[in-house]
């Protein structure tokens, strides 16, 4: 029998209130991962954590900790997998450190964005082991998190798209580009038109075959997208 293993280690810096508010869900979640504890207990230990608390994690009428298993992927299953340590408070931010050997990822993630605004954006990456040496069993891989969406990507993706790009130079996929005599190549993006290159629509390789060319786009040509710098 084998054991495999998702690991990650990673810090971030937080304001005071932020740590205070992630103490408060550490709480909470031993709390609601405590089913012998009565519901009259739980209301009242909700109204203890305060209303910051409460304007982070609405309750329902059924439940005054819905908003909390809000975080959890399984909300049959609300624990958390990773150790959390808080350092010492220095001008007003406290070094906040995750770790753990059967590491809960998107926990994490959603902790993070929720409880920890001041940090984004921030990302982290993870390790899957195995204590055999099986084939399958090894890679890792990364999240980032902002305020408007979490990102998640594995090793092995990049592995698959790495060995595609060699065949194919459009497995990134496709801008449509104009050269503009005062600041060089511009790139169409919608609804914004030519423009910087972060912000250019990124066309599939069955998108720009299909795609006709408006008289706004007019002289464009097609570039391919170069490969990632770390892929």
């Amino acid at each position: 029998m084998s054991n495999s293993y998702t690991k990650a280690a990673f810090a971030l810096a937080v304001t005071g209130a932020e740590a205070e508010m992630l103490r408060r869900v550490i709480d909470a979640a031993d709390l609601i991962g405590n089913t012998s504890i009565p519901i009259d207990e739980l209301e009242t230990r909700y109204a203890d954590l305060g209303p910051s608390f409460a304007a982070l994690f609405p309750r329902t009428a059924d439940s005054p900790f819905s908003g909390l298993l809000d975080l959890f992927p399984d909300i049959n299953f609300p624990y958390l997998d990773f150790d959390i340590e808080f350092g010492d408070t220095d001008c007003g931010q406290v070094v906040v450190t995750f770790s753990g050997e059967q590491f809960g990822i998107e926990v994490a993630a959603n902790l993070i964005q929720r409880c920890a605004p001041s940090a984004l954006p921030f990302g982290f990456e993870w390790a899957s082991d195995c204590d055999r040496l099986r084939t399958g069993e090894f890679g890792g891989g990364y999240v980032a998190i902002t305020g408007a969406g979490i990102e998640y990507g594995h090793s092995s993706q990049h592995l698959d798209r790495a060995i595609a790009r060699a065949g194919d130079e459009g497995v990134d996929g496709f801008v449509l580009a104009i050269r503009d005599p005062d600041h060089g190549l511009s790139f169409w993006g919608e609804p914004s038109g030519f423009g910087r290159l972060l912000e250019a629509r990124v066309f599939s390789e069955a998108e720009a075959a299909k795609h006709i060319i408006t008289p706004e786009q007019d002289g464009a040509t097609w570039i391919a997208m170069p490969r990632p710098l770390r892929p």
